[in-house]
């Protein structure tokens, strides 16, 4: 067998790798990245896809200046999840249910879960909000644009405080809130949490400028 036949094969060998699943853009090692789009370009820099393995980063990104800019949305939303109630500081749990609920997401669209995501994301996103300015002894609200990472703060938030108020007093599973909540704000239903309290603040935002 001559050189050029033996270089031939390696190379063959080397094309034939294929990128273990959950590391670069595979999500949950099921779901591609790649090609999720965003339609909100203030959002866009903002929105990180990219994993590594099961989304835990052990807070390295704490004392970074801007670091969750660099930290996927996933697990800031597993994180916001694990804020109050029966999940907190269990985070394998609340992986697990938002794993599954992007399962039952897939079946049920036929879409990328990932897509819904980051349309929901979108959608809960408020582009202002008010803050008050004192004069002397009277303070008036006064409307003012958000930031970009701001407003992906707030939207995550308002998404995992909607599938947690949906388990209580009630049967529901945190995953079927999850979907519930993921879906109708994916949607831009006003009965999503996250979009009603978005519409709630621009609506006062407005009044106030």
């Amino acid at each position: 067998m001559s050189e050029t036949e033996v270089v031939e094969e390696a190379v063959e060998e080397v094309e034939e790798v294929r990128p273990i699943a959950g590391i670069g853009t595979l999500v949950f090692g099921k779901w591609d990245a790649s090609g999720i789009t965003c339609r909100d370009p203030g959002l866009a820099p903002y929105i990180n896809l990219t994993t590594v393995g099961v989304p835990h980063s052990g807070g390295r990104h704490a004392n970074a200046w801007f670091g969750k800019a660099k930290l996927s949305v996933v697990e800031r939303y597993i994180n916001k999840l694990m804020r109050t109630g029966p999940y907190t500081g269990k985070k394998q749990g609340a992986m697990k249910a938002f794993e599954t609920s992007l399962d039952t997401i897939a079946e049920k669209s036929g879409q990328n879960p990932l897509q819904i995501f980051v349309d929901a994301l979108c959608n809960a996103a408020p582009m202002e909000e008010i803050t008050r300015i004192k004069f002397g002894a009277v303070s008036q609200p006064k409307a003012v644009d958000s930031s970009p990472s701001r407003r992906l703060d707030v939207a995550l938030r308002n998404l995992a405080k909607g599938a947690q108020q949906g388990t209580h007093k009630s049967k529901r599973t945190l995953t079927s809130c999850i979907t519930n909540e993921l879906t109708k704000a994916a949607a831009g239903d006003v009965t999503s949490f996250a979009v009603g309290k978005k519409e709630e603040v621009e609506r006062i935002a407005a009044s106030a400028r």
